[in-house]
């Protein structure tokens, strides 16, 4: 059987020729419809059906007009036989996106998109955090997602996908057991990377969590391999009263969401919500969270731009603004401290003087490297002997380079959760609510 499509046609083509370009497409297409997207040069009327042979769907725009015939006609596959100046390339990926975040996929003359498989359907209600990409606070939002949900008397289970993720799904009963610096640095030493988010989410909200592996992220969020659908089977299988699946990156979990949370970095700027799949990600999105939500990473202004745009793109969408603020899982009252972030360096003065006021301890030295060992090899030795302590969030060489060097040197570890603190917008309690809210609700209708 043939796939169904939709082709988006202009006016500045001739429309014998389009007509030519669909026959030749309908050996491999079923086409039912064609979106109309503007230009007038080669045609008389845009509503003319004839012309084309085909019912066209009109719109405001070419993105109202796709939108319409994905709707009426649900096809597998958008064709897009459009060019310049009527579609532009900025077009074309917000119509992508359009395409995708309804579950057809989009084909041009020398390009084609998938939709990220959400082939993975679990009897458990389902809410997906999802972020624009690396570093915008992702993790940290989910672990406060899960403790939230988890002390409103939910049973939850995280569903983590990672670069440096287990070979078998693995699970850790968070709520059972508490990892040590120890712990961790024993794993790290049998090759394991012990600051994958699985082990962060564990540790930083005590709850159970399934570690997965995935390599390669495609513009719309697909990864090349994964272990996440197995690992989803086996988080199911738990009996939680919720799966939090957390993505990894820009990556997306292949698993069928009931309500999805979109946390973009407030110092990545607008582009990363306008631009590119950008859109795509915010059509699946039931809240936004904008993450560092203060300066020096993003000033009052960029701020703004970047709520205005979010209502412009999706009106009613619920958004809360955050920063972070390290909380040691440990008390370090009296201490002389290390402290190792992936921060940006002009945040590092505001987290130093917090962890000071807030829980006594003398920070002497801290670096932004925790994301470059050789940097941060560096900024530690120069700092060798001042400190008794370190701190360190749990990410990338928190492990392998700050623990095993305080274990080599006697020196405690103790490691810092991110908390989400408010700072604008909906609270993430009301959104938390509203996602739980709606997972439940989706879960129950597509049963």
């Amino acid at each position: 059987m043939r796939p169904r499509a939709v082709a988006i046609i202009d006016g500045e083509h001739y429309p014998p020729v389009v007509r030519e370009a669909l026959g030749a497409l309908s050996a491999e297409y079923d086409i039912v419809a064609a979106a109309f997207a503007g230009g007038v040069e080669k045609l008389g009327s845009a509503g003319d059906d004839a012309a084309y042979g085909l019912p066209l769907v009109t719109g405001r725009d070419a993105h109202a007009a796709l939108a319409a015939a994905l709707r009426a006609h649900t096809p597998d596959m958008v064709l897009d036989l459009s060019d310049e100046p009527v579609v532009t390339a900025a077009d074309r990926m917000t119509l992508a996106s359009t395409a995708l975040s309804l579950g057809a996929g989009y084909r041009g003359a020398d390009f084609a998109f998938s939709p990220p498989p959400r082939w993975v359907a679990t009897r458990t209600p389902v809410i997906a955090i999802i972020g624009t990409g690396k570093r915008v606070g992702k993790t940290a939002v989910s672990a406060f997602v899960a403790r939230y949900l988890k002390d409103t008397g939910r049973g939850v289970v995280v569903l983590a996908m990672g670069r440096g993720g287990p070979a078998e799904p693995e699970i850790i009963h968070g709520e059972e057991t508490a990892l040590t610096a120890e712990d961790l640095v024993t794993l790290a030493r049998r090759g394991v990377h012990a600051a994958s988010d699985n082990y962060e989410d564990a540790l930083m909200s005590r709850v159970t969590t399934v570690g997965c592996r995935r390599c390669g992220g495609g513009l719309a969020g697909a990864t090349f391999t994964s272990n996440v659908p197995e690992g989803a089977m086996l988080a199911d299988a738990l009996g939680k009263d919720v799966l939090i699946a957390e993505g990894s990156g820009s990556a997306i979990p292949p698993v069928a969401a009931g309500a999805t949370l979109v946390v973009v970095g407030a110092g990545r700027g607008a582009g990363y919500l306008r631009d590119f799949f950008g859109p795509y990600r915010m059509a699946l999105a039931d809240a936004l969270v904008i993450a560092g939500a203060e300066e020096p990473i993003a000033s009052p202004a960029e701020l703004d731009e970047l709520v205005e745009l979010a209502g412009r793109m999706r009106p009613g969408l619920p958004v809360s603004l955050v920063t972070f603020r390290p909380r040691p899982l440990a008390d370090v009252a009296g201490a002389r401290a290390f402290f190792a972030t992936t921060a940006p360096p002009g945040l590092l003065p505001v987290l130093t003087r917090h962890l000071e006021q807030e829980y006594g301890c003398e920070v002497v030295a801290s670096s932004p490297h925790l994301s470059d060992r050789v940097r941060l090899r560096e900024d530690m030795s120069r700092a060798e002997g001042t400190f008794d302590l370190l701190l360190t969030e749990l990410k990338a060489a928190a492990v392998d380079v700050v623990a095993a060097s305080g274990a080599d040197a006697g020196v405690p570890t103790v490691f810092c959760d991110n908390e989400p603190v408010h700072a604008g917008g909906a609270s993430l309690s009301t959104v938390i609510e509203r996602l739980m809210s709606l997972s439940i609700r989706r879960r129950e209708a597509r049963s």
